[in-house]
C-alpha cells in the first residue's frame, strides 16, 4: 500500500508529503526511503523526540491532525497510517475536512485503521503502562466521512487480522478531486 501511495504521489508531481501522527517516524523514514519529500507530524513530544533522534535526517513537528499548521493545498500527499485510532469518531468528519484542505488538487490521501466498532481503553501497551483509547472503526463509515469531507475514496482493502493482531485492519486511499 505505501508503495502504491509514493507511486500516485510522484505520478501528480512533487512536493511536501506528511505522515499526520507519525509517532516515532518510522513510516515517514521509509516514506522518504521510496524517494517522497516526507515528514511527520505529531500530537506527542515523545514521539517527536524519539522520531527526530532516530531519523535525524527527517523533520518532525509537533501537532495534531485535528488543527493542521499547514498552508490550504501545501501537501502533494497525506499519510495517517493508524493515527486516526486514537482520535474520538464525532472528531473525524474535522479531521476529514482539514487533511483537505492541506492537499494539492488530484493529491491522495491513504489510511490504515483497525477496521470494527468499538472503543478499547488500553492500559498495557507499546511496552509501558498506559491510559489511552483506540477506536475500532467501520470502514464504510470511514469512506462515508471521507466523502462528506470533499474527498474521493479510490481503493479499499480489509484483510483479517493476522498474528499478533486481534483485529481485522482496514485501509482506504483517497484523493482531493482536481477543479473541474
Amino acid at each position: 500500500m505505501l508503495g502504491v501511495f509514493a507511486g500516485l504521489v510522484r505520478a501528480g508531481g512533487t512536493g511536501p508529503v506528511a505522515d499526520l501522527g507519525c509517532g516515532p517516524g518510522r513510516v515517514t523514514a521509509h516514506l522518504d526511503s521510496l524517494g517522497l519529500d516526507a515528514f511527520g507530524v505529531d500530537l506527542s513530544p515523545e514521539m517527536i523526540s524519539v522520531a527526530r533522534r532516530t531519523h535525524p535526517h527527517l523533520r518532525f513537528e509537533e501537532g495534531t491532525i485535528t488543527a493542521l499548521e499547514l498552508g490550504d493545498e501545501s501537501l502533494a500527499g497525506a499519510l495517517a497510517w493508524y493515527s486516526i485510532i486514537h482520535t474520538p469518531r464525532e472528531l473525524l468528519p474535522g479531521v476529514f475536512a482539514e487533511f483537505h484542505r492541506v492537499l494539492m488538487p488530484g493529491a491522495p490521501l491513504l489510511l490504515a485503521f483497525q477496521a470494527g466498532d468499538e472503543r478499547v481503553h488500553l492500559r498495557d501497551a507499546y511496552g509501558h503502562r498506559i491510559s489511552l483509547d483506540a477506536y475500532r472503526l467501520p470502514p464504510e463509515k470511514i469512506a462515508e466521512m471521507l466523502g462528506e469531507a470533499g474527498l474521493t475514496v479510490d481503493a479499499r482493502l480489509v484483510r483479517a487480522a493476522a498474528e499478533p493482531e486481534k483485529t481485522p485492519q482496514a485501509y482506504l486511499m483517497a484523493r482531493k478531486p482536481t477543479a473541474s
